[in-house]
C-alpha cells in the first residue's frame, strides 16, 4: 500500500465512523427513515474508496475551487463573463424586435414566387387578370362614378 492508498483508506474510514454515529443518533432520536438515510450515507465513503473514485472527487473538487478563485481574481475572465452577457442581451433583442416586425426586411411578396404575367404553370397563356377591369371601368363611368 502507498502513502496515498493509506491516506484514503483513513480517510473513508474517519468518515464512515462519523456516518455510524450519525445513523445511530438518527435511528434513536429521529426514527427509523432518517436512520436509513443516515445509514446509506454512511456506505457512500467506503464505496467510493472500494471503488477508487475517492481521490477523484477530491480532485474534481480541487479544480472547481480554482476555477473559482479564477473567476473572481482575473479582470479577463470578469470580461468573458461580460462579453457573454452582452452576446444574450443582443440574441433576446433581435428575437424580441423580429417578434414585433420591426427592423426586419420585408419577405418576398408571393407575386414573386409566381410563374410569370399570361403564363400558367403549365405553360399555357392565361387571362390577364387587369383585362376584367375594362368591364368595370365601362360599368362605373355609365354610372357617372368615374
Amino acid at each position: 500500500m502507498g502513502i496515498d492508498e493509506v491516506t484514503w483508506t483513513a480517510v473513508a474510514a474517519v468518515l464512515t465512523a462519523l456516518g455510524a454515529l450519525w445513523t445511530v443518533h438518527a435511528f434513536r432520536k429521529r426514527g427509523v427513515a432518517s436512520g436509513l438515510n443516515g445509514l446509506g450515507l454512511t456506505l457512500l465513503p467506503p464505496a467510493l474508496w472500494a471503488t477508487g473514485t475517492l481521490p477523484m472527487l477530491t480532485e474534481v473538487g480541487d479544480s472547481v475551487a480554482r476555477w473559482a478563485a479564477g473567476l473572481v481574481f482575473s479582470p479577463l475572465t470578469w470580461a468573458g463573463i461580460v462579453l457573454a452577457g452582452l452576446s444574450v442581451l443582443l440574441f433576446g433583442t433581435s428575437r424580441a424586435l423580429t417578434s414585433r416586425g420591426v427592423g426586419a426586411r420585408p419577405s418576398r411578396p408571393a407575386t414573386e414566387s409566381a410563374p410569370p404575367r399570361g403564363e400558367v404553370s403549365g405553360g399555357q397563356p392565361a387571362a390577364d387578370p387587369i383585362d376584367g377591369l375594362d368591364d368595370i371601368e365601362a360599368i362605373l363611368k355609365r354610372h357617372g362614378i368615374q
